[in-house]
Parts: C-alpha cells; sequence; structure tokens
C-alpha cells in the first residue's frame, strides 16, 4: 500500500515537471519564432528606408524645390517597397508620408531650407507587429506584461550625394566640338540645344545613339534607356554603335509621362513635368536654356521654363491630360504622337506628383573619336520622340561632376571625380 502511494506521488511529479518543461520549450520556440518575425520586419522596413533616403538625397541639389522633389521621391521609392511579411500595404499600418523625410546641412544640422539641404533622412516605425506565440505565453501565465502582445519596430537610414565610381548614364552619348574639354566645357554654352540624330552617325558638337555595354544591339538601348538601365560605365570604356532603332521612343517617353497602351505611371514613372520645349513654343536663341531661362517673345502662352513647371508638376498638355493638344502646343501637329494615347495627370495629387522623380536631367558620357568615354556631361532631355528613328534634343548643363550640377546618377559610390551619385551615410 506504501509503495503504491509513492508510485502516484511520482507520477504526480513527473507530471508537473514535463509540463515546466513544455512551458519552457514554447517560451523559447516563442522568441524564436515571434523574434524571427521582428527580425523580418525589420530588414523590410530597413531596406524602404535606404530606398527613401537614396531617391531623397538624389533631388539634394540645392534648388528652390529640392525639398519638395526629395520628398516626392524618397515616398514613392520607399513605398515600392514590401514590409510586413511582404505586404504591398505594410499590413495597413501606414507607409512613409513627407513628415518621416527630413533634412539636414552640411554640418549634419537639421534645417527646413531647401537650398541648404544636403542630407536626407528617413525615419519610420512600424507598429505593433503582433507576437503571436508570445501572446499566447501571456494568456497562459496570465503576465502581458512579461510577454507583450505587440512589438513597435522602427529603422531609419541617411544619405548624401557624393562622387561615383562608375556611373548609370542613358545610351546617348557627345562628342565635344572643336577645340573642346573638359576646361571649356567641350565648347559648349550652358543651356544650349544640342541634336540626337536618330538616323546617321553624329559629329563634332553632336549627340548620338551608343551602347553603354559596347554592343551593336539595338534592343540593348532600348533596355539601356529603361528604367534600371545600365550601370557600370567608367571612364575609358568604349562604347558601341547600335543598328536602326526601333523602340527606344517607349522607355524615352515614358520620362515625359506619355503612354502607349495600358501602362501605368506606378510602374513607368515619369519626370516631375512632361512639358516639352521645341522651337515652336520656345522661340528663345541660343542658349535657349528652357531649363531656368525666361520665354522670348513668340513663345506659346503657356511656355515657363522647367524648373516653373517642375514645382507645378504640369504634364505634357502642361494643366491638361489631352495628348493632342499637348502635341500641338510642342509640334504645331496634333497628331505628331498618334501611336501613344495616354498622359500621366498634373497638378498636387496628380501622377507626375506622386509617382515623379527627376528622369530628364541625365548624365551623358562624352566620347572621342574612338567612341571612348573621357568625361561625363549633365543634359535636360527637351521634347519626347514622334517616333524611334526621330531626332531629339538635349539641353547642355555642365559638367556632370560639377558640385553644382543639377544631375546626379545611380552607380558605385566612393570615386573622386565622377558625376554625382545618392550614397547612404548611416
Amino acid at each position: 500500500m506504501y509503495h503504491t502511494h509513492a508510485h502516484s506521488r511520482q507520477d504526480g511529479a513527473v507530471i508537473i515537471t514535463v509540463a515546466l518543461m513544455l512551458f519552457f520549450l514554447l517560451g523559447f520556440m516563442g522568441i524564436a519564432l515571434d523574434f524571427g518575425r521582428l527580425f523580418i520586419v525589420k530588414s523590410e522596413l530597413q531596406t524602404a528606408m535606404d530606398s527613401c533616403a537614396l531617391a531623397a538625397a538624389q533631388e539634394l541639389d540645392g534648388l528652390a524645390d529640392a525639398k519638395t522633389r526629395a520628398s516626392s521621391a524618397g515616398r514613392t521609392a520607399g513605398n515600392l517597397n514590401r514590409v510586413d511579411m511582404q505586404s504591398a500595404t505594410w499590413g495597413g499600418k501606414g507607409m512613409i508620408v513627407d513628415a518621416n523625410i527630413t533634412y539636414r546641412d552640411s554640418t549634419y544640422t537639421p534645417t527646413t531650407s531647401a537650398l541648404a539641404a544636403r542630407y536626407a533622412e528617413c525615419t519610420h516605425t512600424q507598429p505593433d507587429v503582433r507576437l503571436w506565440l508570445l501572446q499566447m505565453l501571456g494568456v497562459f501565465s496570465g503576465n502581458t506584461t512579461t510577454f507583450p502582445t505587440t512589438q513597435n519596430v522602427g529603422a531609419f537610414a541617411v544619405a548624401t550625394r557624393g562622387s561615383a565610381q562608375t556611373t548609370c548614364p542613358i545610351p546617348v552619348a557627345l562628342k565635344a566640338k572643336a577645340g573642346g574639354n573638359a576646361g571649356n566645357n567641350f565648347n559648349f554654352l550652358i543651356g544650349e540645344w544640342v541634336t540626337v540624330f536618330g538616323n546617321r552617325t553624329p559629329g563634332s558638337g553632336e549627340l548620338g545613339w551608343y551602347n553603354l555595354d559596347g554592343s551593336n544591339s539595338a534592343n540593348e538601348t532600348k533596355k539601356e534607356l529603361s528604367e534600371g538601365g545600365s550601370c557600370g560605365t567608367r571612364i575609358g570604356d568604349v562604347l558601341g554603335t547600335p543598328g536602326a532603332q526601333t523602340a527606344v521612343d517607349t522607355p524615352w517617353n515614358y520620362r515625359f509621362g506619355i503612354y502607349k497602351n495600358n501602362e501605368l505611371p506606378s510602374i513607368n514613372h515619369p519626370d516631375f513635368t512632361g512639358y516639352a520645349y521645341t522651337g515652336v513654343n520656345w522661340r528663345n536663341l541660343p542658349p535657349q536654356n528652357a531649363f531656368a531661362g525666361q520665354p522670348a517673345t513668340g513663345s506659346d502662352p503657356t511656355a515657363e521654363n522647367y524648373l516653373i513647371k517642375r514645382g507645378k508638376y504640369s504634364s505634357f498638355d502642361d494643366a491638361g491630360t489631352n495628348l493632342k493638344d499637348g502635341s500641338r502646343i510642342a509640334f504645331n501637329d496634333q497628331n505628331a504622337l498618334n501611336s501613344f494615347k495616354t498622359l500621366a495627370t498634373p497638378g498636387t495629387g496628380g501622377e507626375h506628383m506622386t509617382y515623379g522623380y527627376s528622369r530628364r536631367l541625365v548624365v551623358v558620357p562624352v566620347i572621342d573619336a574612338s567612341s571612348r568615354v573621357t568625361d561625363y556631361a549633365c543634359m535636360f532631355m527637351l521634347e519626347p520622340l514622334t517616333g524611334p528613328q526621330a531626332n531629339a534634343h538635349l539641353e547642355y548643363r555642365g559638367l556632370a561632376g560639377s558640385p553644382s550640377s543639377p544631375c546626379t546618377t545611380n552607380g558605385i559610390p566612393g570615386g573622386t571625380a565622377g558625376p554625382l551619385v545618392p550614397v547612404l551615410v548611416r
């Protein structure tokens, strides 16, 4: 009888021990799984903040509207990422807004001045990330303080602009004028319009299509012009001369918010403005300076410089969304872009503002007679292409590596004299 009671007590002790072990094992499992989830959300959020800061820093060119453009670019780039276990809506708990993006000057002091802003900082907290197993432990133990049901996760990133080792130019190259070099802006005037020839090899003082990878493929030209482009061009690279162009007008015109079929501005991003400049609507003599100048007498009534139009988020049709009206303004021909159908919408809250970033200020390689890259120029895309082999025009804006250059690019940071690129510093 005594032996039977002792055996029963031992059974009870084993049950209690096993229960305690299971409790602790469940706790360790909860820590592993829930903190693993927090780590994933933290990594996703950090990627979004990095994207936000890099995109915002790219716009910090010291101009009056730099902060507005930077916030729009940072918000757009950051929110393209997925957060909270790859949720496209970030779990419905709030995505990046302008208030999450702040700025600092060259001494790293907080500033609200667009002229002084040199660093962009993106900060965001993902609230109430649910902890499933720890929540169960809290309920089981009756202690929700020790075992919280949710946890906030935060991340931040800071970026600025610095010289690049490599660049991401468009597949268009510039040949210097006779006697031109970097010291005299290759004999171009700031604001001068230069022709991109679509159907012949360019001569001195002209632009032409050149593949950055050195190939002769026309499909490669389109690929390099498309969003994402080609990032790896270095001084000394030899560029390739592509064959007849068949499709470059589509990615070129995306930058103006002009679309053929069912393309979306949220995917095929426009510039902040699609307003175009030609000799029809901008009657200035050389240097024409559509970037920052004043329209000459005889220019179209809608004509204002790019900086103004960018601040208004104007479309190709200025304040409208009619492709034919935009074609009339730019080309005096409402049918000039017949193969295209729709425009990005203008104004505050429109698609140029919501999805736009700097896509018409481009870095262009400067090449010698052997098609070898010797330097980089900053240039401004003036008008859409009316066809894949049509001529276009770019406006010369100076050396791409100048601290005052409005152009930035993407590429590997860490150079000493290359075009400016956004680079993470924190």
